[in-house]
C-alpha cells in the first residue's frame, strides 16, 4: 500500500468531521471517496496530503508516518487538486502548470531543464501542449481543470488526490477528466458525488458517511440498493448495464 490510514480522527468546532477512518490506496489504482455532503470526504483528502493535522489516529506513506515528514518531502510525493480555484490575475497555461514545480525549487533557484521536461510532460499528458500560452480566462471548465491536473503532475507524484474533480463540468468533460485520470501511472484517491462515475472509473470505493467509512471494497460489493438507501436516504435500482459491463445506479421516485 502507497498511503494507509488508521483510525483517523479531525474535528473542529467541536465537532469530529472525520472520525475513524481506515482505508489503503493500492498502488496503480483508484480509489474513490463517495458519501453525502459533510461526509468528512473533503477533510480526509487535506488530512492525507497533511494540509491539516491528524488529532487522532495515523497516516502512513510507503510505512512512514506522515507526522513527522516535511511538507516538502510530501509534496514531491503527493500532488492534490482541489475544486476549481479562479483568479483575476493575467496568467497563461504555462504559468499555472510552472507552478506544480515549487516543491522541488528553493526560492532562489534557478529554473532547469528537469523543471522543463515536467511541465512539457503535465502538458501532453492531459491535451494542453497547444495551449501553453492561451490565458487562463479564456479556457472552459473543462479546460481548466484539465491544467489544474497538470499542475499538480508537474509536481511529478506517485500519488494524486482529487477534491470533486467534476464538479460543475458537462457530462462530456465529466467523464473525459475522469478517463484522463485513470490512465496516469499514479495512485489516485478521487472525492465523488456521482455514484454511477465512482462505479465506472473506480476500482475501490470507500463509502463515508458522518466521517466514518460505513463500507469499502469494489464497486460491486459497496454499491447496493441497501447501501444507498441507508446512507444517501433515497431509493434505487442497482443494474449491470449491458453496453459495458459496469454497475448502472438508477434512482427511483415514489
Amino acid at each position: 500500500m502507497t498511503i494507509t490510514a488508521r483510525e483517523v480522527r479531525w474535528g473542529t468546532a467541536g465537532k469530529m468531521i472525520v472520525d475513524g477512518v481506515t482505508l489503503d490506496a493500492v498502488p496503480g489504482r483508484m480509489l474513490g471517496l463517495i458519501g453525502p455532503n459533510g461526509s468528512g470526504k473533503s477533510s480526509l483528502l487535506r488530512l492525507i496530503c497533511r494540509l491539516r493535522r491528524v488529532a487522532g489516529g495515523v497516516i502512513r506513506l510507503d510505512g512512514a508516518d506522515m507526522a513527522g515528514m516535511a511538507r516538502q518531502v510530501i509534496a514531491r510525493r503527493i500532488a492534490l487538486v482541489e475544486q476549481q480555484a479562479t483568479t483575476e490575475a493575467e496568467i497563461t497555461v504555462l504559468d499555472v502548470v510552472r507552478l506544480g514545480r515549487t516543491p522541488h525549487r528553493g526560492a532562489l533557484s534557478p529554473w532547469t531543464e528537469r523543471d522543463g521536461e515536467a511541465v512539457e510532460a503535465a502538458l501532453r499528458h492531459v491535451g494542453m501542449a497547444g495551449r501553453r500560452d492561451q490565458s487562463w480566462h479564456t479556457l472552459s471548465g473543462g479546460e481548466r481543470q484539465r491544467v489544474h491536473i497538470a499542475r499538480a503532475l508537474a509536481q511529478t507524484p506517485s500519488e494524486l488526490l482529487l477534491d470533486e474533480p467534476t464538479n460543475h463540468l458537462d457530462v462530456q468533460h465529466q467523464l473525459e477528466i475522469l478517463a484522463l485520470v485513470r490512465r496516469l501511472p499514479v495512485t489516485s484517491i478521487v472525492a465523488l458525488h456521482d455514484l454511477n462515475l465512482a462505479a465506472m472509473f473506480c476500482d475501490e470505493i470507500a463509502v463515508l458517511r458522518e466521517g466514518r467509512v460505513v463500507s469499502a471494497g469494489p464497486p460491486d460489493a459497496v454499491l447496493t440498493a441497501a447501501m444507498i438507501r441507508e446512507v444517501f436516504g433515497v431509493k434505487a435500482c442497482v443494474e449491470r448495464s449491458p453496453h459495458h459491463g459496469r454497475l448502472h445506479v438508477q434512482f427511483l421516485v415514489d
